[in-house]
């Protein structure tokens, strides 16, 4: 089959949405495919390099990479997604659209190439291990599997669930200690990035960003004395995703952490969300514990030296 690769400009977006909803085989990833696209692609391109590819057979678009620099470390580009239409797999596509990606990332500095989620912006950890054309195709391409993750899936989907308890008398203890939880606003996003990135590092202020005053996104945080003491966000990648989530040290076993993850989920039932996955899970007992969530996908982290 002849098919050619060209770059996708951002008018084309709609094509690459209307193609993932058909080309992601898992329903949860097919469902959120124009999240999936903003995020990766236009909402992405305002903090970091970001290439979109697509191969056409005739004037049919059939399949569509997008990949980005980190902002961290200009020298590691990532793959952020990649989409096969069903029809045409094993044909070459996703190979020639990963080279090409590979060329296009190296040309502007990259050493590596990640399969591996880029926050703030990201859509997978990794690959899903369902995925497994994707996996096949990683290790056909010499990536070197180096790190595996899991999310969490809190159920949603009924009122008694464990992951939709109130947490009014949690917050009235919380409050005798002088312990306040609220909705988060615009105005509190400079205090809450400050704490994020003075006391766990990393991208969460940038997700949090993303969280804070979005529409399909929210954020709580608790506070005394004007002092943040923690926070939880949902959304800021896709709606159905919860996190980041941090609670400062000196407040570890107050329960803040459980307020504020139920109050969150609490916020993605009300948007409709049926199941909430916990992305990038680290305190396995503590979501189990606090919201009844368990294990469920798993991701393969690879990357290659170019």
């Amino acid at each position: 089959m002849e098919f050619r690769l060209a770059e996708l400009p951002v008018d084309r977006a709609p094509d690459a949405v209307a193609l993932c909803g058909h080309a992601l085989d898992l329903p949860e990833d097919a469902a959120e495919a124009g999240s999936l696209v903003d995020t990766l692609w236009t909402r992405a391109a305002a903090d970091r390099p970001v290439l979109a590819l697509g191969a056409y057979a005739g004037e049919e678009l059939i399949g569509v990479l997008i990949g980005s620099l980190s902002a961290a470390d200009a020298r590691l580009g990532h793959v952020d997604l990649l989409a096969v239409a069903p029809d045409h797999r094993r044909r070459g596509v996703g190979r020639a659209l990963l080279t090409g990606a590979e060329q296009r990332l190296a040309g502007l500095g990259a050493a590596e190439v990640l399969l591996a989620g880029n926050p703030p912006y990201y859509g997978w950890p990794g690959i899903d291990v369902r995925y497994t054309p994707a996996v096949c195709l990683a290790l056909a391409a010499g990536y070197r599997q180096d790190r595996t993750a899991w999310n969490m899936t809190a159920d949603l989907s009924y009122d008694g669930s464990p992951a939709l308890r109130t947490t009014a008398p949690a917050e009235a203890r919380l409050a005798d200690r002088g312990i306040s939880v609220r909705r988060a606003e615009p105005a509190d996003l400079p205090a809450l990035a400050a704490f994020a990135r003075s006391t766990f590092g990393g991208t969460w202020d940038g997700e949090l960003a993303g969280s804070v005053g979005r529409d399909g996104a929210g954020c709580h945080l608790a506070e005394r004395d004007g002092q943040i003491m923690g926070f939880a966000a949902w959304g800021s990648s896709r709606p159905s995703w919860f996190g980041p989530m941090g609670t400062a040290p000196e407040a570890a076993g107050s329960g803040i952490g459980g307020v504020l993850l139920r109050r969150c989920l609490a916020d993605q039932r009300a948007a409709g969300i049926d199941a909430a996955q916990i992305g990038w899970v680290g305190p396995v007992p503590f979501y189990s514990g606090s919201a009844g969530a368990r294990i469920e996908r798993v991701f393969f982290l690879y990357r290659r030296t170019l």
